[in-house]
């Protein structure tokens, strides 16, 4: 039997890739509430149980509580960061001109600094990178900028749309909170729901260790981040820190895409020393996400680092944006299934 496994295996492990791609590219969008709810309430399962035993709280006022006290921080938090950016959208758009004027001046001395660097004609090379300068603000001012208040009608829809699926989400998590042992003891009884089974609580093993983690990180960047950019005087540092924090979960952004603009900014408004800080800090915040990483994550998932990268790449190759997701997902869903299967071909 275990020479036979070992023929088919390739076989099946096509069949098992086909069957996880089918299911994350066309079943998940339409059941992405009900998956979330099902991760919700295994991953806070015993949690729920013990309120029940010690507070006497049912599992679905538990669930409903919980709910509530994770909607309201990621409400609070949402609130916070949307004030502060549409409050600070009419002043960005007032110093533009100021910006435009700034960068037209650093790259004239730029370009004659390298023309005598060089042995090039700097008046050229300054023409040709403002006209490029000319053009970028130009299509801020009269494209870029109008485009994002037009489309505020999208924006509606899409809060629309989120709206719908968090309270289906919810409705989700409450019946399933009541039916969950039930289900989980109907499937137990039925040796080829096993493997199921294996997969579902090895995948949200790693999410939940996954997410974990990820929470620590982003919290020691985020605290890191606002206070240094707080004491080194930028403007709302507290509040970009807490950005950066929250950016670095995303892979190939990370704290760069808040960091590396301020101090572009720092630079042309000639606040060279908070330029420097600032780039200074997206150094230790990179170092800090490699450091802490591997930490959290590492051997508790049973997965090298490496498979996670490469599942990366190849899921937003296949999912677009989404494949950040999707694709350590579903590498981890293959790997847990094969896992299973072959453990269970090589018993029999």
């Amino acid at each position: 039997m275990e020479t036979k496994w070992k023929e088919n295996r390739w076989i099946t492990l096509l069949a098992v890739v086909g069957a996880v791609y089918f299911f994350l590219q066309y079943l998940s969008p339409l059941l992405s509430p009900i998956l979330l709810a099902l991760l919700f309430v295994t991953m806070f399962g015993p949690l729920l149980k013990k309120m029940q035993e010690r507070l006497h709280v049912h599992r679905q006022i538990g669930a409903v509580l919980l709910l509530l006290l994770g909607c309201g921080l990621l409400a609070l938090l949402a609130w916070v960061l949307y004030s502060w950016l549409v409050g600070s959208l009419p002043k960005w758009i007032g110093r533009m001109e100021e910006w435009e004027r700034d960068l037209r001046l650093i790259v004239y001395n730029g370009s004659q600094l390298a023309g005598h660097a060089l042995g090039i004609d700097g008046e050229y090379l300054s023409e040709t990178l403002q006209q490029y300068v000319e053009q970028g603000f130009s299509y801020l001012r009269n494209r870029a900028v109008p485009g994002m208040l037009a489309q505020s009608l999208e924006y509606m829809k899409g809060l629309a749309a989120f709206g719908g699926f968090l309270i289906t989400f919810i409705i989700a998590s409450v019946l399933l909170a009541r039916d969950y042992d039930r289900i989980m003891n109907d499937l137990l009884d039925r040796e080829e729901f096993h493997v199921v089974l294996e997969v579902i609580c090895g995948v949200i093993r790693y999410i939940a260790t996954y997410v974990k983690s990820q929470l620590l990180i982003m919290s020691a960047v985020a605290s890191v981040s606002a206070l240094t950019l707080g004491l080194a005087g930028i403007e709302k540092g507290i509040l970009w820190g807490i950005l950066a924090g929250i950016l670095d979960a995303l892979p190939f952004i990370g704290t760069g895409i808040v960091l590396v603009p301020i101090a572009v900014t720092r630079f042309f408004c000639g606040s060279y020393g908070r330029a420097a800080v600032c780039l200074l800090l997206y150094a230790v915040c990179v170092f800090l996400r490699q450091m802490l990483e591997p930490r959290l994550i590492g051997s508790r998932i049973g997965v090298p680092p490496i498979a996670v990268l490469v599942s990366v790449y190849a899921g937003i190759g296949l999912f677009g944006l989404w494949g950040i997701l999707k694709g350590p997902l579903g590498f981890v869903i293959v790997y847990q299934t094969c896992l299973s299967i072959g453990k269970r071909k090589g018993e029999a």
